[in-house]
């Protein structure tokens, strides 16, 4: 009998310590200010923390998201980013924001966040959004003000406004970097460039078109 009760318990041990494992560990302090002093602060979640001492109210501030971002680009869409690189305060915290300003007709092309869900509202406009699933399945919904919408992690998304008139969205992201992987500038776009052959192979174009697609400017909107 004691041999059942030790392998049961066993069992659930393993099974919690996958469970703990498959998750970043929640910081063990109230916040960690990121520095780039190494002198003065202890390493954290890719940061160096600041002396909880000498942190202000700054460092958890950011001023000018109520500005509209400059929309007049190829893609004629801006993405203000407010994570850690802005607020040092966010550091450990998992979360961050982004303002996205679209023109008339304007995209926010098909991306990745390699380590966020998104969360979007739309404040004005009208934006045709979705996600391509991990099995190639396309989900899609035209929101209007006050609508919600949500982008599992690591997905392929987007966002386009179908009106004639601006729009106007905020981000909400669960991770303080979510980073950001544009689908057509990281393919064709890459710096040193991928091999047109596989290129060719992989989208089943003519070796002209890939060294053509090669060669464009591709716009960051970020």
């Amino acid at each position: 009998m004691k041999a059942v009760h030790f392998h049961a318990a066993f069992v659930l041990l393993a099974l919690a310590f996958t469970l703990a494992s498959a998750f970043d560990p929640s910081p063990l302090q109230d916040f960690c200010v990121a520095i780039n002093d190494t002198k003065t602060g202890v390493f954290v979640n890719g940061k160096f923390c600041k002396d909880p001492k000498l942190v202000t109210a700054q460092d958890f501030f950011f001023q000018g998201l109520n500005k509209p971002g400059n929309t007049s680009n190829q893609l004629g869409s801006k993405v203000t980013q407010v994570n850690v690189l802005q607020i040092l305060g966010l550091n450990t915290l998992g979360i961050s924001l982004a303002r996205i300003d679209f023109a008339p007709y304007g995209l926010n092309p098909p991306h990745t966040h390699p380590r966020g869900t998104e969360i979007l509202t739309v404040l004005e406009g009208t934006l045709y959004v979705g996600f391509v699933t991990s099995d190639n399945r396309l989900i899609t919904k035209v929101l209007y003000p006050g609508d919600v919408f949500v982008f599992p992690i690591g997905l392929i998304h987007f966002q386009f406004n179908v009106g004639n008139t601006n729009a106007v969205a905020l981000a909400g992201l669960s991770s303080q970097n979510p980073g950001v992987i544009t689908i057509a500038k990281n393919v064709f776009g890459s710096n040193p460039a991928i091999n047109p052959d596989v290129l060719v192979k992989a989208f089943q174009l003519d070796l002209n078109i890939v060294k053509q697609l090669q060669s464009k400017f591709w716009m960051d909107n970020n």
